[in-house]
């Protein structure tokens, strides 16, 4: 397995926070990415006394966690994509940039998808970023799961969609160090507008059945 410098932008919240542990445990370096420096080291310490190990996980704003890193994975909320994507585009220009966005609204009925522009927040993001090798993946894994006990979240994989296929190749070897096995290569980017809204469906199905679901695809035959 390939070991890389990966920051997580968005890293504070659940998912990103959740990714990112499951990626130092792994053995990946990683960088905490906030718009709070001291809140991305706060993070970077908790994760890094869950692995018992201080050198692979470290703090700092996004704009530097960005420019440190090999790999850049945006995790962060829809509200406000759009700005932060654009002020890290010179960083992020020629990096593997992951997105894992899900552009959700919610009301009384639920989550549900919303509508966007370009089509979906990953291929907004390579318009406001178009140096950037991007892919998109790791939209359906629950935060619980990826931040719970489980060695491997095995029930489950992760689906990458891309233009390029460096960038598809990268995030299907990280998958790795969520699921045990790499990720699947579900199509070109514009798929990301069908997968990033089947999130809202996942949240239905947890909250009715009460359990942490996700996504397997029947009839591969992949291993570790």
């Amino acid at each position: 397995m390939t070991l890389y410098k990966i920051a997580v932008i968005g890293g504070t919240g659940p998912q990103g926070k959740g990714l990112a542990y499951r990626f130092a445990k792994a053995g990946h370096t990683v960088v905490i990415g906030s718009r709070s420096a001291g809140r991305a080291q706060e993070t970077a310490d908790g994760i890094a006394d869950r692995i018992g190990s201080a050198g692979l996980v470290s703090g700092a704003d996004n704009a530097a966690a960005a420019e440190a890193a090999d790999i850049v994975l945006l995790a962060v909320p829809y509200r406000g994509h759009a700005d932060l994507v654009a002020s890290l585009a010179a960083r992020v220009a020629g990096k593997v940039l992951i997105s894992c966005v899900n552009p959700l609204g919610f009301d009384e009925r639920g989550p549900y998808g919303l509508d966007v522009a370009d089509g979906s927040a990953a291929e907004e993001a390579l318009r406001l970023a178009p140096g950037a090798r991007l892919a998109g993946a790791f939209h359906h894994v629950s935060a619980v799961s990826l931040w719970g006990p489980s060695a491997m979240l095995d029930h489950e994989d992760v689906l990458v969609c891309g233009d390029d296929e460096q960038a598809k190749d990268v995030a299907c070897e990280l998958a790795r160090a969520v699921t045990g096995r790499p990720g699947v290569d579900a199509g070109p980017l514009r798929l990301a507008r069908h997968l990033e809204p089947l999130t809202a469906t996942l949240i239905h199905v947890n909250k009715r059945y009460k359990v942490r679901s996700g996504l397997r695809i029947a009839g591969l035959q992949q291993t570790g």
